[in-house]
């Protein structure tokens, strides 16, 4: 069921998904809400905030659910979204793919459900919702939400140029939008300029190729900065760079990893290094990568540290006390900003409850706790 997951992400060979789906329908018993859970996995500390850990779920499912980690008692609560909207219909949607907190507010993207709610960030109670077409990232700037939207139907391979929307905080308003590539991932802010990873996955082998550059002030792409293919990840570290992921194609052309210098806006860097995702915190970059490859059949795992003030590698594996292999599938990580914990989860084959780990600085287990299904994306609440 990898393969299943590499549709989950980039839509690709619709077919193969669609019988998948059918397979899995079995593995939800009825209709009615999952119940949460909660367990005592960490130590009570009253002078910090936790963190809400969204999980995908398998497309066409309605299995995205949202987890909570409370600080202040040391408690991991499961699916706290269908108890504390107990009326919201098909519970929280269809493919959770990504989360931000901005102001006093929690935005969920829920990708084929086309929508974005809005949540109090304290409470997870949903005040809100934004209404966006097979919507993917968020990111947030001068009072503003920015969302990229594919504009397009799944697996539409003549599907044309995406776009982002901009968002009203205040009214859920879409104000305007840019139109970007093809299929638009993950976004970026540094200084007033907006940068996009533009994918086109849904026509392969005819990926796109660049990270649209867009004007904060105008609203206007300015630029498209030639990368690689079939590009997803977009992370800006301190020193006014910006880190993008390519996939590959899956075959012959290997996942790296890019720098894009933000002043000339062009590529100044890359590194041989296989790259799902990352997570900057200070002077390192925290890199994991699951490759998939369909002529073996098999991910290819690693677990990388960059540094990016003089963007060199420090190590092959953040993970030093061999829990690593433990890891089935890492498909989501995030550094807590407060005690540079790292967290790392397992999708494991994309159709049991994963697992979030907790991880020390120096790449110890504190401890494991058992998610939903494909978990993935994290949002800490700010003190």
């Amino acid at each position: 069921m990898r393969i299943l997951s590499k549709l989950t992400s980039c839509h690709s060979l619709l077919l193969l998904l669609l019988a998948a789906i059918a397979g899995l329908s079995a593995c939800r018993k009825g209709n009615g809400i999952i119940p949460g859970e909660e367990t005592q996995v960490g130590e009570p500390d009253t002078l910090r905030n936790g963190f809400y850990l969204l999980n995908e779920g398998n497309m066409g499912m309605n299995l995205s659910t949202l987890d909570y980690y409370d600080r202040s008692t040391g408690i991991y609560k499961s699916n706290i979204y269908s108890q504390i909207n107990p009326g919201a219909t098909k519970e929280l949607g269809d493919v959770g793919n990504d989360i931000g907190i901005y102001g006093s507010k929690l935005y969920a993207v829920i990708n084929m459900s086309d929508k974005v709610d809005v949540l109090d960030a304290h409470s997870a109670k949903r005040i809100g919702q934004i209404s966006i077409r097979n919507c993917r990232y968020i990111t947030f700037y001068k009072g503003k939400a920015y969302v990229s939207s594919y504009a397009a139907t799944i697996g539409d391979a003549s599907a044309g140029a995406g776009y982002i929307a901009e968002v009203d905080t205040a009214t859920f308003q879409i104000l305007r939008t840019v139109t970007v590539g093809r299929q638009p991932e993950e976004m970026a802010i540094v200084g007033d300029k907006l940068y996009i990873a533009n994918s086109g996955g849904y026509s392969p082998p005819r990926y796109e190729r660049t990270v649209s550059v867009v004007d904060m002030n105008t609203f206007k792409e300015t630029k498209r900065i030639d990368v690689a293919i079939n590009l997803h990840r977009v992370k800006a570290d301190k020193y006014g760079d910006v880190y993008v992921t390519s996939r590959g194609d899956y075959y012959n052309i290997h996942s790296k990893l890019y720098v894009i210098d933000t002043q000339k806006d062009i590529v100044k860097d890359s590194f041989n290094l296989a790259a799902s995702n990352l997570a900057i915190a200070g002077d390192s970059a925290y890199v994991y990568s699951a490759e998939w490859s369909y002529i073996t059949n098999k991910n290819t795992v690693s677990y990388a540290i960059i540094n990016v003030k003089n963007e060199t590698k420090v190590t092959d594996n953040f993970i030093t006390d061999g829990v690593d292999k433990e890891i089935k599938t890492p498909y989501g990580i995030a550094i807590d900003p407060e005690n540079g914990d790292i967290y790392v989860t397992d999708a494991k084959n994309y159709l049991l409850p994963g697992t979030l780990y907790c991880f020390s600085k120096a790449g110890r287990k504190r401890w494991s706790v058992t998610a939903g299904n494909i978990p993935a994306h994290f949002a800490f609440i700010p003190r």
